[in-house]
């Protein structure tokens, strides 16, 4: 058997085409800002999932299924505290569920639902959610949940083996809740409309700005700082505010971003920005790789000793160190086309191309943000 110690080389960069970035591109308002209060709210409640084959939540290892559904009983009528101890739970589990109650949802609306198993339930399939509060971060209820669950995978399993698929402890039920609480907020109760961009940028938000002044042909808008707009709209269009905002939300503009290297250290990928660039430096490439075979023989004794036969292990270590043309000078101000062709010559790969740009930047010759998630 072969087991890698140690391996350290440069291969490929992947990016696209630098040409796929166009300088102009245009983008809608509504694709890059949202209007303050024109939000989600996140709901989450507790309940049980009935009607399972056997595969819910055991006793002894969740008792608050069964203190849950002996809580629920005795509100129906039904004394079963007496046989707590002799409930089994394997038709029933217990579960969180989660909603996003959307903006301006009114009462009699329903929304979606996600159901995930809390307990130890081996499947949820099947299974039926009873009713069950939805709460917001104050404390209020402002939906209730119930129907059956739709899963998105499946198991089965027999005395020698077993399949699955997905996750079947986790399910959706669409339409699966009914508003009964509506949030309270009104376009109407706005002073002012506020644009709040996903991405900050100083240039972002002055350009909005100024599209929307020359859109409406008077100064309504103005910048507050890098991720906030501020729209004052005269009071004929306060009538009209659902029109006003559909046509500020497909006002074209062209946003700006920093120049960023954005690298993921769990898989390798990263993502290189058309305006990042860098200056005078000199790259250093050579692979390196330390192999280490094991192999077991077998050592045999004489034919007239005493000796016991015995497995013995043998072990060959190999170095092999590959030069690739030395150093490489890259000239000041070079773009990304350039240094994704010198690289691809040293030849980078993916996932280590992270030492060598945590590298470039450390010497300071990469001007933009280098971001590792």
């Amino acid at each position: 058997m072969t087991r890698f110690i140690a391996s350290v080389f440069f291969a490929l960069l992947l990016v696209l085409p630098a040409a796929s970035f166009a300088d102009n591109t245009q983008v809608r308002v509504k694709d890059i800002a949202d209007f303050e209060g024109v939000r989600t709210n996140t709901l989450i409640g507790y309940g049980l999932v009935v009607g399972l084959a056997g595969t819910g939540d055991s006793s002894n290892s969740v008792p608050f299924t069964r203190q849950t559904l002996v809580n629920l009983l005795e509100k129906m009528g039904v004394n079963s505290k007496e046989q707590e101890n002799s409930l089994r739970m394997k038709n029933v589990a217990a579960v969180m569920i989660t909603a996003e109650l959307p903006a301006f949802a009114r009462q009699g609306g329903r929304i979606d639902v996600n159901v995930a198993s809390l307990g130890d339930a081996d499947s949820l399939e099947g299974g039926q959610l009873l009713a069950t509060p939805l709460i917001a971060a104050d404390g209020n209820t402002y939906a209730i949940a119930q129907g059956p669950l739709v899963l998105g995978g499946f198991t089965a399993s027999a005395e020698s083996g077993s399949v699955s698929k997905n996750h079947a402890t986790a399910g959706r039920i669409a339409g699966g809740a009914v508003v009964e609480r509506e949030i309270g907020f009104e376009l109407t109760d706005l002073e002012r409309l506020r644009l709040m961009l996903r991405n900050p940028d100083f240039s972002t938000a002055n350009r909005i700005a100024s599209a929307l002044n020359t859109t409406f042909g008077e100064p309504v808008a103005v910048a507050r700082d890098n991720g906030t707009v501020d729209i004052n709209l005269p009071a004929r269009y306060r009538a009209e505010l659902v029109p006003t905002i559909d046509r500020i939300g497909h006002i074209m503009v062209n946003p700006d971003d920093t120049a960023r290297i954005v690298v993921d250290e769990k898989t390798g990928t990263v993502v290189v920005g058309e305006d990042v660039k860098i200056s005078k430096v000199a790259i250093s490439h050579a692979n390196l790789t330390i192999r280490i075979t094991e192999a077991e023989q077998v050592s045999q004794p004489n034919a007239l000793s005493t000796g016991t036969t015995a497995k013995v292990k043998r072990s060959n270590i190999d170095v092999e160190e590959v030069h690739n043309g030395g150093f490489k000078q890259l000239e000041t101000g070079v773009s990304l086309a350039t240094l994704v062709d010198s690289l691809n010559k040293l030849g980078v790969s993916p996932r280590d191309i992270i030492s060598i740009l945590q590298t470039i930047k450390a010497s300071g010759a990469i001007q933009a943000e280098l971001k590792l998630l």
